[in-house]
């Protein structure tokens, strides 16, 4: 019985500092699931257009703080806020498809509150 007992204690803390597993934190407005892919980046699928998401991205970024790099083709935006760096990124899949992924670190620790609080804005501002 020790044995099953520090055999499930020990994998369960394994599990638990690994950090590796992909953790859910909620669905994003327009039917896009939002999920977290690391500790600092939180990335979904929708099908608003491509320019919505970038028009809607760019104006937070601008309100959030200092835009350093914008790439619309590449579909890039990087930019600094209070004490941290945020990191925007869309992939077209499909032709309808994009897949949007916001990182956010401060104080250089991994920030998934501010990745959220970007992405859910995005979400909400695209039509």
């Amino acid at each position: 019985m020790k044995k099953n007992l520090l055999g499930s204690i020990i994998f369960i803390l394994v599990i638990g500092v690994s950090g590796c597993a992909p953790l859910i934190v909620g669905a994003a407005v327009g039917g896009a699931g939002a999920y977290a892919v690391s500790k600092d980046t939180l990335q979904g699928d929708t099908d608003k257009p491509y320019d919505a998401l970038w028009s809607a991205a760019l104006s937070i970024a601008k309100v959030k703080g200092t835009v350093i790099l914008e790439d619309y083709h590449k579909g890039m935006i990087n930019l600094n806020i209070e004490g941290g760096k945020v990191w925007i990124r869309f992939i077209r899949l499909t032709r309808t498809a994009t897949r949007v992924k916001v990182s956010a670190r401060k104080f250089h620790m991994p920030s998934i509150s501010s990745a959220q609080d970007i992405y859910t804005k995005i979400m909400d501002e695209a039509r």
